[in-house]
């Protein structure tokens, strides 16, 4: 009798303290664990980040770390942080926060577009993803790479192609590169390829002199003729004389890609630079910005006409006044000479 009363109690309590475990347990699991006002928040956790790195950084996240840590350890997140970009919303509990943590890489959008040098570049990137802007610039300019692409060092910019692009917050500096490389590939298919043979000039090429093109205008629907001006210029060998040229060696000569200059003097067309089209012929050894898609576009299908020379229309601002002749070229330059004397621009 004793000795099956004594049972009865032993599994009374069992079943109590297992009924307390369970709620416990259940607390732990299910009940909100947020600390934030805000609706959501994100966290981002970097390659190679351990569990108590994550746990430090939480600690102004979640409220009670010892009940998320229980849970952390009992999915097995806390033997296997996940990098990445993640969202958490208020209110969820250690459940949802784990899960969140384990499974939802957010993708992230990167954009980037007219940028003056492959460094400004891998500064923009660096701002939207884990690399930092020193090891992107390093995979960007690696010469192996560049090479095996036929590619010098100031033709690496040229394999960036202006878009908004998404992929993962951890995305390292070598998978940068080799996705722009996909995408390079993907933008240049056999269409743009044909059309850029036509022209007589390789994809980098293109880029290169759209690149001039951009700089010269700002108005989309001006490039395909400024573009036909650079390329009856390079067919009958006619240097380019291109005056943002002469800007990019002027800044690269000074490494001070921040300073505005506004006027070329007579001066800096002597400047010894194979970036300058003043001295050197045809087209400089690379791109002297990122262009759009509208100036590749622009070389790709450009205006048929005979202009060789072109300059700002000062009743026009952002056009341009073409001329077959350096007779009418002259003529159209000088409204433009008394303009920016007027202004007293001396840069």
């Amino acid at each position: 009798m004793y000795i099956k009363k004594f049972a009865l109690l032993a599994t009374l309590l069992l079943l109590a303290v297992v009924g307390v475990f369970a709620v416990v347990a259940y607390r732990m699991i299910f009940t909100p664990n947020t600390n934030f006002e805000q609706r959501e928040i994100y966290v981002y956790v970097p390659t190679g980040c351990t569990y108590s790195q994550i746990q430090e950084q939480l600690k102004d996240v979640v409220q009670d770390m010892d009940a998320f840590d229980f849970v952390a350890n009992r999915k097995g997140y806390a033997q296997k942080v996940r990098p990445g970009k993640y969202r958490l919303q208020k209110g969820m509990n250690n459940n949802e926060i784990v899960n969140t943590l384990r499974s939802q890489n957010l993708p992230v959008n990167v954009t980037f577009n007219n940028q003056e040098t492959i460094a400004f570049l891998a500064g923009r990137i660096a701002t939207q993803i884990e690399a930092d802007s020193l090891s992107l610039l390093n995979a960007m300019t690696d010469l192996e790479f560049l090479r095996e692409r036929g590619l010098s060092q100031n033709q690496a910019l040229s394999l960036y192609i202006p878009n908004t692009y998404t992929l993962r917050w951890n995305t390292s500096a070598i998978e940068f590169r080799e996705r722009m490389l996909q995408e390079y590939n993907r933008f240049w298919n056999e269409e743009r390829r044909a059309l850029a043979k036509k022209q007589g000039l390789r994809p980098e090429q293109v880029i290169t002199l759209a690149s001039i093109v951009h700089k010269e205008t700002a108005k989309a629907d001006e490039r395909p003729r400024v573009a036909g001006v650079y390329l009856n210029r390079l067919s009958r060998k006619i240097p380019l004389q291109a005056d943002p040229t002469v800007i990019f060696a002027l800044k690269k000569k000074q490494n001070n890609f921040d300073q505005v200059i506004k006027r070329v003097l007579f001066r800096d067309l002597e400047l010894d630079s194979p970036f300058n089209t003043y001295k050197y012929s045809g087209l400089p050894p690379g791109p002297i910005f990122m262009p759009d898609i509208s100036a590749i576009e622009a070389v790709l299908r450009p205006e048929i006409h005979d202009y060789l020379f072109f300059v700002a229309d000062t009743s026009n601002f952002g056009y341009h006044l073409f001329a077959e002749t350096l007779t009418q070229h002259n003529r159209n330059k000088a409204q433009y000479h008394r303009w920016i004397n007027s202004r007293k621009i001396l840069r």
